[in-house]
Parts: C-alpha cells; sequence; structure tokens
C-alpha cells in the first residue's frame, strides 16, 4: 500500500470537521448542488438492477460519451441516489463525459418494497451482482466503482471479491474501516451524529414494515435502544442470521488481512480529522500494491467542501483519478 499526501486547504469558515461533515449535504449547498446536476438528472433513466438470486436492486443511469469510464457511484449508510454527495459527483463525473450509475443499496432510496429481506452491511453478493448487470448491459470501456463511508466499504469490497473483469478501478471517500469502531465512536461521539442515523434507520425501518407486514409486525420492539450499538445488536438477532453483533461487524471489516489479495487498482481518499472515522485505522489495513491512500490532514467525513457552489475536492479528485487511467 502506498501513502500520499492529500493537499485540501478550505476557507477557514468551513474548515471544521463538523461544518465539513455537515454543510456538505446540507443547507444552501443542496440547493446549488441541485442546480448543478440538473444536466445529469434530465439524463437519467430508472433501472432495477437483476443482482441474482432474486434479488434486485433500484439504479438511476445516465451515458456519457463513448471511450468514457462508467462510474457506479454508491452513497453511504442511509443516504441514496439522491443525496447531496452524490449528485454532486455524478453530476461533476457526467459533465466530464462519464456514463454515471447511482446505484441503491437494499431498502434505500425508496426501494423498501424490492426485496423481502431487511438490509444489512454484509449483503455484498447483491451489490456484485448490480455492478456485473451494469458492466453486461452497457459493456463499457472501463467501469469504476465509487463509494462514499458505507459506499467505499463496499466499493472496495466489491473490487476483492467480483470475478475477474468486473471492476476496473475502486475509489472510496472515507471508507468504513472498522465497523466496530466507527459504531462505538458514533455512540461515544458528539450525539448530532447519533441522533441522526437513528432517526433516519427507524424511519427506514418502519417502512420497510409498511411494505412487509407480515415478515416485519415486530420491528418497533428490535429497533429499540438508546444506542446504535444496542440497535444494531437487536436487529442483527432478529434479521440477520449472524450469530452475535461482533461476527457481524467483522462480517465487513476491511481492516486486517480482509483487502490483501485486491488486485483491483484502488484508491482510498481520507482526512485526519474525521469525527467518524477513526484515523488510526488506517494504520490497519494490509500491505499491497494495488491499494493507494491519499490523507488530508482535514476535510471531515465525506466533506471536502471548498464552496457551496462548485464540486468538492472529492468530486475533483474522483474525476482526476478516472481520466488519469484513460487512454
Amino acid at each position: 500500500m502506498t501513502r500520499q499526501p492529500f493537499r485540501f486547504s478550505p476557507p477557514r469558515w468551513i474548515a471544521g470537521p463538523h461544518a465539513q461533515t455537515i454543510l456538505v449535504s446540507q443547507g444552501p449547498r443542496r440547493l446549488f448542488v441541485q442546480s448543478r446536476a440538473r444536466p445529469l438528472l434530465a439524463r437519467s433513466e430508472s433501472l432495477v438492477l437483476d443482482c441474482g438470486d432474486g434479488d434486485r436492486l433500484s439504479a438511476w443511469y445516465a451515458a456519457g460519451q463513448a471511450g468514457r469510464a462508467l462510474a457506479v457511484v454508491i452513497h453511504g449508510w442511509e443516504g441514496s441516489a439522491d443525496s447531496s454527495y452524490v449528485l454532486s459527483m455524478a453530476g461533476t463525473l457526467h459533465a466530464a463525459g462519464h456514463a454515471v450509475v447511482r446505484l441503491n443499496l437494499r431498502d434505500h432510496g425508496g426501494s423498501v418494497a424490492l426485496n423481502p429481506g431487511v438490509f444489512h452491511s454484509c449483503r455484498l453478493a447483491e451489490v456484485i451482482g448490480a455492478v456485473r448487470a451494469v458492466r453486461e448491459r452497457y459493456a463499457p470501456s472501463r467501469l469504476a466503482v465509487v463509494g462514499f463511508s458505507l459506499g467505499g466499504n463496499f466499493a472496495l469490497r466489491v473490487a476483492a471479491d467480483a470475478p475477474a473483469g468486473t471492476v476496473d478501478r475502486a475509489l472510496a471517500i472515507c471508507p468504513v474501516l472498522d465497523p466496530a469502531r466507527t459504531l462505538a465512536g458514533l455512540d461515544a461521539g458528539p450525539s448530532v451524529y447519533r441522533r441522526y442515523f437513528i432517526r433516519k434507520w427507524r424511519r427506514s425501518l418502519r417502512a420497510k414494515a409498511a411494505a412487509w407486514p407480515r415478515l416485519y409486525a415486530d420491528i418497533d420492539r428490535h429497533a429499540g435502544g438508546a444506542t446504535l450499538t444496542e440497535m444494531t445488536e437487536r436487529l442483527v438477532h432478529a434479521y440477520t442470521g449472524f450469530p452475535s453483533l461482533q461476527s457481524y461487524l467483522d462480517g465487513y471489516a476491511l481492516t486486517g488481512e480482509r483487502l490483501s489479495s485486491l488486485t483491483v487498482p484502488s484508491s482510498i481518499l481520507a482526512a485526519l480529522d474525521d469525527p467518524i472515522i477513526a484515523a488510526d485505522d488506517l494504520e490497519r489495513l494490509p500491505a499491497g500494491r494495488a491499494l493507494r491512500l491519499h490523507v488530508a490532514h482535514c476535510g471531515g467525513h465525506c466533506g471536502f467542501m471548498v464552496s457551496f457552489r462548485g464540486p468538492t475536492a472529492a468530486d475533483a479528485w474522483v474525476a482526476g483519478e478516472l481520466a488519469a487511467g484513460e487512454p
């Protein structure tokens, strides 16, 4: 694994980790992102992808210029294909000529009725199936998987585990590395993040129960708990088949040897001041020539925002990485 600094110097008024993390998706920035994304949205068509084994995922596809890479962009936990950070990235890549697929993970983006089983972070096979379906359907010259936070974790696991020839490049912005530490950090850190995820997760679970009432009639009982750790443990035992919370969290951890067999060129963009992903988890990634690490001193969690109006530094980084790999 090679490591190099990522130079990022935001204006002082948005330089703090919490400002970067929160404002990148909230307030006036969302309006500016929607405006910049109009060409992308106007050319996007809805997809339902057959992922194999009866599983389906929803997505949006926008065609690009011939010969340019196709990017599959994956949102973070409780985000969607329409999250501001996804639209900002997708709009930037589409403006550069790339075809873009904005993928919704299971139960995200209003897709709770597509599959009876509830979402959890170890459902890797269906994400690989979705990427394979995109490759078969559009036959791009190159296919890159780009992900934010949990989506970045999925992107790296897809690159490591998908059959050869499925993915040509993987790019992850602030990926979840050690889920157990991330979960504990969310519970022990500023309450704004814990409250945000608990509120959105419970809303999603209730929507799932409304779509599949016979399967999830008692979901409110399982979705209780004052912390994300307690809530996750209850849901793991009720709906995932994992014998313990730790076995579930280990199932999608990237630290240790999980990425040691990675051969697809992959890069991570991380910030040392990320309030959700512990910076020292970066030191626990495996050595390997296929993985490159770009580390900024600041940027928050999936922030890297330089202004409300324009693309983020992460958007520009991904666009540059894709352009560098083209003939």
